[in-house]
């Protein structure tokens, strides 16, 4: 629930201003503190504790300030390159992801931290992230809170520090993360097939894939069929998870009869496009901090814009 909340950012301080604070029996005015910040505020009640244990809580006057901004060292060594911004401010970050770009280093690469940062750093999504902040001098550890496929462009949502990361975590647990994605699949959709309730699991016969199985884990797509090209025998659909299983849209769909067009790892034809079509179009969360809703699109990338138009012609 968002909540009406006046707070200013000083240094790495977090400053809010609750009022007065209700006196609790047994309770000295910190723990109190503490108290309505976990009730009123829904702060993470582990930092909480660290906090109050590290001296990063303090009360002056109807002034209550945390230690939420100290400077950190990204584990991931810092790559320039460009990152297109989507969304920012003390707690978040929201960038594009091109198609073909890793979010995160994966166990062929190295990334920093404290063995030091590789001769060469790897170029993925978290290391553009580090080098962007290495390039303004801010000592920013921003985490990725959800992932895209390699070959999947849209927004990827980061926390910007360890109170972000842990009230974004647990939105991501209940499922108050919301992407909504665009595809274009093989075949003419049907405008009855809404949803795809199927398990996935694990591909014995191929490490990558993953495939509709009885014993898998419950995974459910929602899908709307927004245009037909009978021409290409190809159909756009939009998409949103209410799971987020591995390769979930891409196996879904190829389950249905409707790989995505490029899917070559799940049946889709490459003629057209050389990686799956599928981007996250928009992306909403609850701000870690308010509570209010954050709702961003992210353009279509010129890829998509193409195939759209050689589709429609």
């Amino acid at each position: 629930m968002s909540r009406k909340l006046s707070w200013t950012r000083r240094g790495e301080w977090l400053e809010l201003m609750p009022g007065k604070l209700p006196a609790r029996e047994g309770l000295d005015r910190l723990d109190a503190a503490k108290a309505w910040l976990e009730e009123e505020l829904q702060a993470p009640p582990k930092l909480l504790r660290k906090l109050r244990a590290e001296d990063g809580i303090k009360l002056a006057g109807d002034r209550l300030r945390l230690l939420a901004f100290p400077p950190r060292t990204s584990q991931y060594a810092p790559f320039e390159a460009e990152l297109p911004l989507l969304y920012e401010d003390d707690f978040c970050l929201v960038v594009h992801k091109p198609a073909g770009l890793k979010v995160h280093p994966d166990g062929g690469e190295t990334s920093g931290g404290a063995s030091g940062h590789p001769l060469a750093s790897p170029d993925t999504l978290a290391n553009r992230v580090a080098g962007w902040y290495a390039s303004l001098g801010e000592p920013i550890a921003a985490a990725h809170i959800h992932r895209l496929d390699e070959d999947t462009s849209g927004p990827v949502l980061f926390a910007k520090n360890e109170y972000a990361h842990l009230k974004l975590d647990e939105a991501m647990s209940r499922k108050a993360i919301d992407r909504t994605y665009i595809a274009f699949v093989q075949g003419i959709v049907s405008p009855e097939l809404k949803v795809i309730d199927q398990p996935i699991g694990r591909d014995r016969h191929h490490n990558q894939r993953r495939r509709v199985s009885p014993g898998g884990k419950a995974a459910v797509t929602h899908l709307e069929r927004l245009e037909v090209y009978p021409k290409h025998d190809a159909s756009l659909v939009r998409l949103t998870l209410e799971t987020g299983r591995t390769h979930q849209i891409r196996v879904h769909l190829s389950a249905a009869g409707h790989p995505l067009v490029g899917d070559a790892l799940y049946g889709g034809n490459t003629k057209w496009l050389s990686h799956q079509a599928l981007h996250g179009e928009r992306l909403s969360f609850p701000h870690p901090l308010s509570g209010e809703a954050v709702e961003l699109e992210d353009p279509w990338p010129p890829a998509m814009n193409r195939l759209r138009d050689r589709f429609s012609l």
